[in-house]
């Protein structure tokens, strides 16, 4: 993947001098003496001086806490480097901090129900009765509260009850199957589990009450439900012995003010989990103290929000960009939550939601993005999308293609950032600078405190070449550990086995002699034939561009006398057969704008890929399938969107080539 010789945006002067980075940048120079000539040079300090990096933060930020500030870290090795070490914090008493009760703090729609607004006072109000709720029900510090619940008001001021009394709290949306919901929150032993009785989706209702006691029943740690209703609810409670409604428990006025308990730095805040597709998902445990440190850093700093802003991103409850858009909130920045399909009724839904609520930065997906292209749509025609100045993207590698696509149809003065992190440390590291250009493909830069590097088979630092991402100093976001990983074992193995005391995070990364970077999709998953390495998503930017082509899925396999069998898998668009030239077609364009080397060996037509509920690609679990892994072995049923689609592979198991 290239990017194009110049920038395809650029901030304005008046945009740069205005940013929260130019703000912090300037406060920092007056404290420190120190200057800075540009990004770089106040990246390379914050990834240099750890310490004084954070502790920066802490201070610029006017972190509220007891105790006394003495190191920023230990000075122990990644894993186990401790933070703030004698601090208590709380995450919640930082998102109400300084509001106007008057101002509006969330719009909220869904497919059943118009944009709804939640004032900060309001918001405050029933966070306090929530709180007061779980604790009627017998939760306290360090208790699990676990959601089987849509992105909606009632799960936002849940979560925040949870982190405001020192519980911890972890989520899933409600289409996940019972065993993979199981597969999650059994690993935790929660004690009140809030679950919607049904959602709406594309149109349809589901009722939910079976899966809600058939999830209440694999909890014995379990003493209470809170049932919110959903669209179409009868009130009848699930039969469950331990339920209560909303209205009755969490939903009542609150009998005093919004109290927050401090907890120490590393106490948990929530639980977020790996996709799942091979064996249990990992329960990745995150501080209070370091999500606040780092979201405070990110939304200000790098998203730029601020109390004026109005911030959208598409997901659903059991995505991390859930607990990422709540934590815009920490910039007095309004959010817009939207539970339902992007595409329904059609793949307007979303720009009309921006429009109507005045979004300023609309966040998505590349998967998104694509369907949007594909579907021929003019966002800003019909719509008043002048308020919009940001567009972001996740997910997955955002394809040249889409840079050109968002500038033609948003305008030259929209700031369009690529991001890429993980769950793993519930942030981007690689992404949006504000203040910086934009290049067609490439994501702006390196976050502030995030020491990424690319390196090669020898642990060497690469630039300008395909290199494993990697981090080379902790970051106070980095999870504390895994549920259940007594030892550290199930850690080590994921993230520092590979270069013991280097977090190498799972993913291909070039870093440019200018300093953005491209994300070449995961490591585990690139094809290398003759020492070439490519990421996955270089061939599918070729071929789904090709006309006739909806979906696809690349995988190389073990072949005795070649150094793999590459095949591709195509889904054709519409319900005709492919035409006997596709093929062709496609190793031919692969040949011209990917390499030679990586032109398919077989071309297959299949109905659907296989996704997971957040829509990632099983490019792994197929390739283990192929290699005679069953299916229920390769991949957790429930944590797929379409499960039936693996029998295809299954069936073609044993025959390579």
């Amino acid at each position: 993947m290239t990017g194009s010789p110049g920038p395809v945006w650029s901030p304005s002067p008046e945009t740069i001098e205005s940013s929260s980075l130019t703000a912090y940048k300037t406060w920092l120079e007056r404290r420190t003496g120190l200057e800075f000539s540009d990004y770089e040079s106040l990246w390379r300090w914050s990834v240099e001086d750890i310490d004084a990096f954070w502790l920066s933060i802490w201070d610029y930020f006017e972190v509220a806490h007891s105790g006394q500030v003495g190191d920023v870290t230990d000075g122990s090795p990644m894993p186990g480097t401790r933070w703030f070490e004698g601090t208590e914090v709380s995450f919640a008493e930082h998102i109400f901090r300084g509001r106007d009760p008057e101002r509006v703090a969330i719009h909220a729609a869904s497919e059943d129900r118009p944009v709804v607004e939640v004032t900060w006072g309001e918001l405050e109000s029933r966070v306090a009765g929530a709180a007061e709720g779980l604790q009627r029900l017998g939760v306290a510090k360090g208790d699990r509260v676990v959601a089987y619940l849509p992105n909606s008001i009632e799960t936002v001021v849940s979560f925040l009850a949870t982190a405001s009394i020192g519980a911890i709290w972890s989520s899933c949306s409600p289409e996940f199957g019972t065993g993979a919901v199981r597969d999650r929150f059994a690993q935790v032993e929660p004690v009140v589990l809030i679950a919607a009785d049904g959602y709406r989706y594309g149109g349809r209702d589901f009722d939910r009450r079976e899966e809600v006691v058939e999830v209440a029943a694999s909890m014995p740690s379990l003493e209470r439900v809170v049932v919110v209703p959903g669209p179409g609810s009868s009130g009848q409670l699930p039969e469950t012995g331990n339920a209560v409604a909303w209205k009755e428990s969490l939903g009542l006025p609150p009998e005093g003010p919004l109290s927050f308990e401090r907890v120490p730095f590393s106490h948990p805040l929530w639980v977020l989990y790996s996709s799942g597709t091979t064996g249990l998902p990992k329960a990745i445990v995150q501080g209070q103290g370091g999500i606040l440190l780092e979201h405070l850093k990110k939304m200000h700093l790098h998203l730029d929000a601020g109390p004026e802003d109005r911030i959208f991103w598409f997901t659903t409850t059991g995505w991390m960009m859930w607990n990422f858009l709540v934590s815009c909130l920490l910039t007095g920045a309004r959010i817009v939550l939207y539970d339902g399909s992007p595409g329904y009724p059609d793949m307007g839904a979303l720009w009309d939601l921006a429009a109507e609520t005045g979004v300023t930065c609309f966040g998505t997906s590349a998967a998104f993005i694509s369907a949007c292209m594909k579907d021929d749509l003019h966002p800003a025609e019909g719509r008043d999308l002048t308020r919009l100045r940001s567009v972001g993207s996740t997910g997955s590698p955002l394809s040249p293609e889409a840079f050109d696509w968002i500038y033609r149809e948003l305008g030259d003065d929209v700031w369009l950032f690529s991001t890429s992190g993980g769950t793993d440390l519930c942030t981007a590291f690689v992404g949006g600078v504000p203040t910086l250009p934009v290049f067609r493909g490439e994501l702006q830069g390196r976050a502030l405190g995030a020491a990424v590097e690319a390196w090669d088979e020898e642990g060497n630092p690469v630039v300008g070449e395909v290199g494993e991402l990697v981090l080379t100093e902790p970051m106070p976001s980095m999870p504390l550990f895994l549920w259940g990983d007594e030892d550290g074992t199930r850690l080590r193995e994921s993230y520092f086995d590979h270069y013991p005391g280097i977090w190498r995070h799972g993913d291909w990364i070039e870093l440019t002699e200018r300093g953005t970077a491209i994300i070449y999709g995961r490591s585990d998953s690139t094809i290398n034939r003759g020492g070439i390495r490519m990421g996955t998503s270089e061939i599918y930017r070729v071929v789904l561009d090709q006309p006739g082509v909806s979906d696809a899925l690349v995988v190389d396999l073990p072949k005795e006398g070649t150094e793999g069998w590459m095949m591709l898998f195509v889904v054709p668009e519409g319900d005709d057969d492919p035409s006997p030239e596709l093929g062709e077609r496609l190793k031919k364009a692969i040949r011209e704008r990917c390499s030679p080397r990586h032109v398919p060996d077989e071309v297959v037509a299949i109905e659907e890929v296989p996704r997971t509920l957040s829509g990632k690609v099983l490019e792994v679990p197929v390739k283990r399938i192929l290699t005679g892994t069953p299916p229920s072995e390769a991949a957790s049923p429930d944590s797929l969107a379409n499960p039936t689609s693996l029998n295809f592979f299954a069936d073609l198991a044993g025959r390579v080539g």
